[in-house]
């Protein structure tokens, strides 16, 4: 059987809005990881097949096939394609299944998969208002559509209606909420002082770690903060963080490993994505670890580490509800709500984060999903080796 190995990850620091990569060209902080992505794995990069990137709201400088800029802004060769993926929250996520597809169908040897997003630069969903309002086009992508109607009615379509809805179903409280937030930081934090981020992280200029964390956070605060949703329980506080950053990782059959001289780090034991209920929109990671499970024939006791998105605290703490899994084992250097969720490189980021946390500790599989637009999610089972 064909295997698809990870040969190497790196990511960015991730910036806070506005904050230290704000004015970096999305292209170039692709670019950065690339060019150390290279760097550290000695491979010659005229060997790579293609690159897949993730990428949101791909106007302006995310415009133009940005996995293919990335690649050729960092000085690369230019006989590399590149291809950029659009699954929502889950596209850099979902660029390492393509990328992982491609060497386990046996049709490619080496594959660069990552994402790079600015939202600094380029705020979610404010890219598809600019681009089509001069067309006249101001439905959305689903209000205009007769189908969607008929199927779903009126009802909103946003992440924020979405998590309310996941708070009321799974009883979550707004102090559940803000407790886990609260632990957000705290592990954040606690990942940064001891430097576990270090091996993963490519410093770029003067940002050298992760800006999301405070260190002044508490739940007094978190308190004090205004519901988005008049009447609900989810507040900026319990949600994640505007962010700019980037990541990517190598991906090696086994007949790259030889002639290259690689040394794999992990594999990809499993790969799928389902769907589900596009209104609640956020909840798909439930249904979407239990067919990985069962796919595998794993348990949630076989797996010793978990990355799930934290776009907003009651997707994790519901899915925590229902697979029963040990918190303790979850998101154990913080999530999205401390460290940030810069959009289309957030999947390869949390993977990067996976692979050397379980390094760390010696654990062997990690299991990582997240949710996404259109009510998605992606789920990966790396095995380290």
């Amino acid at each position: 059987m064909a295997e698809a190995y990870i040969v190497e990850a790196v990511r960015t620091p991730v910036g806070r809005k506005k904050g230290g990569l704000s004015a970096v060209h999305p292209a170039d902080l692709g670019a950065h990881v690339l060019k150390e992505l290279v760097a550290r794995t000695g491979v010659d990069p005229a060997a790579v097949e293609d690159v897949v990137f993730g990428c949101l709201d791909t106007v302006g400088p995310q415009a133009g096939d940005i996995a293919r800029t990335a690649w050729l802004a960092a000085g690369l060769p230019e006989e590399v394609p590149g291809v950029t993926v659009d699954r929502q929250c889950g596209s850099s996520q979902q660029a390492v299944h393509f990328a992982a597809q491609g060497v386990l169908s046996g049709t490619q040897d080496l594959v660069v998969a990552g994402g790079t997003q600015n939202m600094s630069m380029i705020p979610i969903a404010f890219a598809s208002r600019q681009a089509a309002e001069p067309l006249g086009l101001t439905d959305g992508p689903y209000i205009g559509s007769e189908g969607w109607r008929a199927r779903y009615g009126d009802q909103p379509v946003n992440q924020f209606h979405g998590a309310e809805l996941i708070a009321e179903k799974w009883g979550i409280t707004r102090e559940a909420q803000e407790a886990w937030a609260l632990q957000s930081h705290q592990r954040a934090l606690r990942a940064i002082d001891e430097g576990r981020f270090a091996k993963e992280i490519v410093a770029y200029g003067d940002v050298t770690v992760d800006e999301g964390p405070r260190r002044d956070t508490s739940l007094e605060k978190m308190a004090g903060l205004k519901p988005v949703v008049e009447g609900g329980t989810i507040t900026a506080a319990c949600s994640s963080q505007v962010s700019d950053g980037a990541a990517a990782m190598l991906l090696a059959s086994e007949r790259a490993v030889r002639e290259h001289g690689l040394t794999p780090r992990a594999r990809i034991h499993h790969l799928s994505v389902r769907g589900e209920d596009p209104i609640r929109m956020l909840s798909a990671p439930i249904p979407a670890t239990a067919y990985a499970l069962k796919k595998t024939g794993l348990s949630m006791d076989d797996i010793d580490l978990v990355e799930i998105n934290e776009a907003f605290a009651p997707v994790v703490l519901s899915w925590l509800k229902e697979t029963g899994t040990d918190p303790a084992k979850v998101n154990v250097n913080g999530g999205a709500i401390a460290l940030g969720h810069p959009l289309g490189a957030t999947g390869t980021k949390l993977m990067t984060t996976l692979l050397h946390e379980l390094e760390r500790t010696g654990g062997r599989y990690g299991l990582q999903t997240m949710c996404e637009g259109g009510g998605q999610a992606n789920v990966t089972i790396i095995e380290r080796l």
